[in-house]
């Protein structure tokens, strides 16, 4: 429980006579909070507490009066024997406590803030300012419903859970960087007999609301700070979490998740329990020349007067060190992707310091590599079930998306060479990796190509709009393949009208006017509710199907772990296997001046069949 002093005595100092006024008419509670980067004091009024323990206590935002935060760069001071000074821009606030054993209970907290407190395996390899940002970021309910949302990740891990309910009967629980806290949720669900949901971000704060508000006081314990930093008062059977960050790295998560295991039993059960990243070479001329096209923009001479050319090389450099984080169609990879996979049960921390992946791919078609696709699957093993989650491109869109990274210099391949080289991802301070990619085509010289991208600063390119398949898919003529299913749509439409009226192929008539000119319904195909830039909720659908297959049992049987969509697929599929567009961004059933935020408009959706370019 949070340390609390009452009543305490607030004042200000002010001016350059340092005049001492009351900051409120009363005493004030003084509750102190973790924070990422210290403690933060808040002052409440008196009487902001838990009615059955005093000991705990409990408050909206609307009843903190004032905030302070105390971190080990914080000026502040002792005064006399009852008092403590604590200067914060130029602002000095005053504490006077009600006897000198709170004073000294309350200046031993500050001392192993400011002096005391021994560096953690967190804070030497993040940097102060990554770290602040990291945690603010997810403090915001927003960023919570964002994942949350994403109805693939959230539904996926429920499942793995339910389906392997004997794995957290009656076991305890360690939930790595709990959020809002579903995860706990889940495993109580499941028989959790405890769970420990450890949340380092002020969303400790809402986490715990949310248990309160469900009544699961007796089974989820939710403790503030970092899992490198905090005690646990026992060893627990099962860790679950979800750790995984872009290209899978990304965050540096998954190294906490790793570090947990000093609480783990052994031959206790992590969720997720492995994780393969996925590496392909793809060709995309369309986004090469947009990256281009963009450093392009420093080759003026007279821009306003002034010749900008000087720094278009630096430019160019700049946009490649990006990565992009979008999706795309399966068909613009030219060879099979390379797996990297890491088993979370036997890994540890250092071995995700440095990563380095040895490539070959056996080219399928013929073309220019542009760079490399990244995208990862996690598997959920239990011991009833294998539950896997897939961020590949032929599944439904998560907030993961996909990443690729380009190359400075494309190279041009034919189909049935080998495509070598290696990608590295060093770890950096900043909570995240500098990845290098060298590839070379086998056997030919001066065909090299090497690019070194930042995947703490990616290029957000989803838009919402549906994926276009690379040029030259088509085997047919796209235009008489419509018509055509237009002609065979009326031709059927003609044999079953009886005096206007439907008949089934029962031979009943139906007077159900709904069931009139089907064709005419709005095409609802989910669409992603995604925002560029954020980590967002998603509902990409695959097409012909109205749930995604995304586990395997461990006997091999395949088990749909996505659920149904939130609107139904009303489209035909196209047996000619030719694109056929469906909805508009005009009939899409949702209040525009709604569409805020993670929200998107979505465009014209098309569905197309998935294979290899010939």
């Amino acid at each position: 429980m949070p340390p609390t002093f009452s009543p305490v005595f607030v004042s200000k100092a002010t001016g350059k006579s340092c005049d001492i006024t009351p900051l409120f008419d009363s005493g004030v509670r003084l509750v102190v909070d973790y924070d990422p980067q210290g403690v933060s004091l808040k002052l409440l009024k008196v009487g902001t507490s838990d009615d059955n323990d005093n000991s705990y206590v409990r408050y909206a935002d609307n009843d903190v009066l004032l905030e302070i935060p105390i971190h080990r760069f914080s000026e502040c001071s002792r005064i006399g024997q009852v008092s403590y000074i604590i200067t914060v821009d130029g602002d000095s606030t005053i504490l006077r406590f009600q006897d000198d054993n709170e004073m000294k209970r309350f200046h031993s907290i500050v001392s192993e803030v400011k002096y005391g407190k021994g560096t953690s395996v967190f804070s030497e390899r993040t940097d102060d300012s990554s770290a602040i940002q990291y945690f603010q970021f997810y403090g915001y309910l927003s960023q919570q419903q964002n994942m949350l949302q994403d109805y693939v990740r959230t539904s996926t891990y429920q499942r793995a859970v339910l389906s392997n309910s004997d794995d957290f009967r009656d076991r305890v629980v360690l939930d790595v960087g709990a959020g809002s806290g579903i995860l706990s949720f889940f495993a109580v669900q499941a028989g959790a007999r405890r769970v420990y949901a450890v949340e380092a971000s002020s969303m400790a704060q809402h986490a715990e609301t949310l248990v309160n508000a469900n009544n699961f006081q007796d089974k989820i314990k939710v403790i503030t700070g970092k899992i490198e930093e905090i005690d646990l008062p026992e060893m627990v059977d099962v860790i679950i979490s979800e750790p995984m960050g872009y290209m899978l790295y990304n965050e540096r998560m998954l190294e906490t998740y790793l570090h947990a295991k000093k609480w783990l039993k052994p031959g206790g059960v992590m969720f997720p329990s492995k994780g393969d990243l996925h590496i392909a070479p793809f060709m995309d001329d369309a986004l090469f020349m947009e990256q281009t096209n963009k450093a392009n923009f420093w080759v003026q001479t007279c821009f306003h007067g002034v010749d900008l050319s000087a720094v278009r090389d630096a430019a160019m450099k700049e946009y490649f060190r990006q990565p992009i984080v979008d999706t795309f169609d399966m068909r613009i990879c030219m060879a099979k992707s390379v797996r990297h996979s890491v088993d979370f049960t036997n890994a540890e921390e250092k071995d995700l310091h440095r990563i380095v992946i040895p490539l070959d791919f056996y080219m399928l078609e013929t073309g220019t590599v542009h760079g490399l696709a990244f995208w990862f699957d996690v598997a959920f093993t239990g011991s009833s079930q294998t539950v896997w989650l897939s961020t590949s491109p032929t599944e439904a869109l998560t907030h993961w998306y996909q990443v690729r990274c380009l190359l400075e210099s494309p190279l041009f391949v034919k189909a049935g060479q080998l495509l070598t080289g290696t990608v590295i991802l060093q770890a950096n301070h900043r909570q995240s990796y500098d990845v290098t990619i060298d590839v070379s085509i086998e056997g030919v010289d001066h065909s090299r190509s090497i690019n070194t991208l930042d995947l703490k600063n990616p290029y957000f390119r989803y838009t919402g709009q549906p994926v276009v398949p690379p040029p030259g898919t088509s085997t047919m003529s796209p235009s008489e393949a419509y018509w055509g299913q237009l002609d065979a749509h009326g031709a059927r439409q003609a044999v079953n009208m009886v005096n206007g009226i439907s008949v089934n192929g029962l031979g009943e008539v139906s007077l159900d006017a709904t069931n009139q000119n089907a064709s005419a319904l709005i095409g609802l195909v989910t669409q992603p509710n995604i925002h560029p830039g954020s980590i967002s909720s998603t509902g990409r659908q695959r097409a012909g199907t109205g749930f995604c297959q995304t586990t395997v049992a461990q006997g091999g049987a395949t088990i749909a772990t996505g659920v149904i969509p939130p609107t139904m697929d009303f489209v035909e599929r196209n047996i000619t296997g030719s694109s056929l567009v469906i909805g508009n961004a005009n009939h899409f059933p949702v209040n525009n001046s709604l569409m805020i935020g993670d929200y998107v408009t979505p465009g014209n959706n098309m569905l197309s069949v998935h294979s290899y370019r010939q």
